[in-house]
């Protein structure tokens, strides 16, 4: 693969994530809305404390697209809806783990373009997003 192909594939592997992270921020806007039951007050904390997170991470891949060359995304990945806070809960575990690989994936291509400065963002947004999963998952672990 060429070095412009590298840098291609890297552009549109940050653009995905990108769409990620929007989706993220309107899910956590959502759920937090619309979440219920005896748990709401500390899901509505856990889930709006989240969404700052979220938003640094899209403003950086947004930011490092374009001084790689590349046009940001504007539409985010498609948001799933739910009454049930359950799924809402089980829905954003789905989302972190995808975007955990997703950006495992992405380190060994910012590292193969030679952007290393990016692999180690990357790396500090993996350790976020895995913290996100995993509290969820405890989470869902402990439903009743």
């Amino acid at each position: 693969m060429t070095q412009e192909q590298t840098l291609k594939t890297l552009i549109d592997g940050l653009n995905d994530d990108l769409a990620g992270e929007y989706n993220a921020i309107i899910s956590y806007i959502q759920y937090s809305a619309r979440v219920t039951g005896p748990y709401r007050p500390q899901l509505v904390q856990f889930l709006q404390a989240e969404i700052p997170d979220e938003q640094r991470h899209a403003q950086y891949l947004a930011d490092k697209i374009a001084s790689l060359g590349g046009t940001p995304v504007v539409e985010p990945r498609p948001v799933k809806t739910s009454d049930h806070t359950r799924e809402m809960l089980h829905f954003i575990y789905e989302a972190e783990a995808e975007t955990v690989e997703n950006y495992r994936q992405r380190i060994d291509q910012a590292e193969a373009a030679g952007e290393i400065g990016l692999k180690v963002q990357l790396e500090e947004m993996l350790s976020d997003e895995t913290t996100h999963r995993d509290e969820t998952k405890k989470m869902l672990d402990g439903w009743a």
